[in-house]
């Protein structure tokens, strides 16, 4: 499951009613360690990170570690649901972070499912938009 970590509430509750029909669903964390080693909310986190005015430093270091680690979590998956929420007056918000990730599961044939969708958008598929498969 892919979106912003502010919905990451609902990506639990979300994961939730996924496993209950029984897909086997994986998540950005619910936590992140900081630089003393303490693992805290990654909503916290994620304010942390909004605040600081530097590229440096352990914030951005477990930044890149969490979209390392997001990424095999997409390449492990069949698909991938997106989580676009409303967020900052943005309709169907889709970030920098989950737009890279869309990329890359577009790249290896995935689907990906946005939780909110415009017909326009999508390609062949119901509610999902794919890349043909490149194979055939």
């Amino acid at each position: 499951m892919c979106g912003s970590i502010v919905f990451i509430d609902e990506m639990q509750e979300t994961k939730n009613q996924l496993e209950t029909l029984g897909h086997e669903v994986k998540l950005p964390p619910s936590e992140i360690i900081d630089e003393n080693g303490k693992a805290i909310p990654a909503k916290k986190y994620y304010a942390l990170r909004k605040a600081t005015n530097t590229t440096e430093g352990w914030i951005w270091d477990r930044k890149t570690e969490a979209m390392r680690n997001h990424f095999d979590k997409v390449m492990w998956a069949e698909s991938i649901l997106v989580l676009n929420y409303d967020k900052k007056n943005i309709l169907n918000y889709i970030g920098a972070n989950t737009l890279l990730e869309m990329g890359l599961a577009f790249h290896h044939g995935k689907k990906n499912f946005p939780f909110k969708t415009n017909p326009r958008n999508c390609i062949q598929g119901g509610n999902s938009w794919h890349a043909p498969d490149r194979h055939s």
